[in-house]
């Protein structure tokens, strides 16, 4: 039997929940945001662009089918997205204490106290994604523990990316042509599906001088926080793009990729997050459901002339995508790796190995 304790759950304008705590029983802060995903928690979990944050789940049942093994393939967990669970803490309308599943061996519970990861359930979530959706994004804390005292805090004044990047560089071995992976917090699924087309993939710290390197193209991550910390990996992206080989940036990576371009980014309301966003792709009539992670978007009015919107978000019309429109540099704010979410946009990947 699972311990049950009273937990708080406070945001900065002084609004405060109550409900009964779950996984590990301390307290936390963080930057509170949602997801709209309904299933895929221990994939949306350890993505590391999820560092610093608190995250909401708006689905209203969460832990019913536990959490998965700990198998490895190449180097990296089958089933999970990074080496460990990256959102600070989870608020869930309703938490399974029981769980079953042909692929679990523990609770959601039993895996966030492993990891040290709070989780509070029981308050009115709906209510409180109303709120996020109508004043944006806030600070919060988790309070389970009386005796430990903890303060706002907001993760984007920090550098999040240089906690979630590799701190040397690591090689993916295959019998084709090589990329360079710059790393901001790469999820596993990435590099799968590089390795999955028979592409070698060195993966590269962020801000790893990686412009001298032998390559046939370079990718740049999805991660965690604000683009523009990322000072070192946009100069070093403005050298390699006069090598004229294929880039693909994925989330955090076209944000930062529109940077060294000369474009800006700006943070917006409340984010996207989940498996259910609508994105057209300009010059055709196709519109691709896609798996989204972002609080930041590229301002497209701010592209230079050479650049193009490739994709646009269906619900607010912001940016989804850029494309330069003579050499091979393109751009995703949405990720086709998916994991969880729909593959819709895999030929993303296929397009950007074809221009290696």
């Amino acid at each position: 039997m699972e311990m049950i304790k009273t937990a708080k759950l406070l945001l900065e304008d002084g609004t405060e929940f109550t409900g009964k705590s779950f996984g590990y029983p301390g307290n936390t802060n963080g930057e509170v945001v949602f997801n709209t995903g309904m299933v895929g928690y221990p994939e949306t979990m350890t993505d590391p662009s999820y560092r610093g944050q608190i995250l909401l789940f708006t689905s209203p049942l969460i832990g019913n089918y536990g959490v998965p093994g700990d198998e490895r393939e190449d180097g990296m967990f089958k089933h999970f997205e990074s080496e460990n669970i990256h959102t600070r803490a989870i608020i869930v309308s309703d938490y399974s204490t029981e769980y079953a599943h042909w692929n679990s061996n523990r609770s959601l519970s039993d895996w966030m106290v492993e990891q040290k990861i709070p989780g509070i359930f029981g308050i009115d979530t709906r209510m409180l994604t109303r709120k996020l959706r109508d004043n944006g994004t806030m600070l919060g804390k988790i309070l389970i523990n009386e005796n430990e005292k903890i303060n706002f805090d907001d993760p984007n004044k920090t550098d999040l990316v240089g906690e979630v990047s590799v701190k040397e560089p690591v090689e993916y071995k295959r019998d084709g042509k090589k990329i360079i992976l710059i790393d901001c917090g790469t999820k596993n699924n990435i590099i799968k599906a590089f390795l999955g087309r028979n592409i070698t993939a060195l993966r590269v710290p962020y801000d790893y001088d990686f412009t001298k390197i032998d390559c046939d193209g370079f990718v740049i991550s999805n991660g965690p926080g604000n683009p523009k910390m990322c000072s070192a990996t946009i100069e070093h992206l403005k050298i390699a793009m006069a090598k004229n080989k294929p880039m693909l940036g994925i989330c955090l990576g076209s944000q930062i990729l529109a940077l060294a371009a000369g474009a800006d980014t700006y943070k917006l309301k409340y984010g996207h997050r989940g498996h259910n966003q609508p994105c057209n792709e300009f010059g055709t009539k196709r519109c691709y459901i896609t798996s989204q992670n972002h609080g930041y978007a590229v301002n497209s009015n701010s592209l230079p002339k050479d650049w193009r919107e490739w994709f646009v978000n269906d619900n607010d019309g912001t940016n989804e995508g850029i494309i330069h429109i003579s050499k091979p540099f393109f751009a995703a704010q949405f990720h086709p790796e998916a994991s969880p979410g729909p593959d819709d946009s895999e030929f993303i990947f296929d397009m950007f190995v074809r221009a290696l």
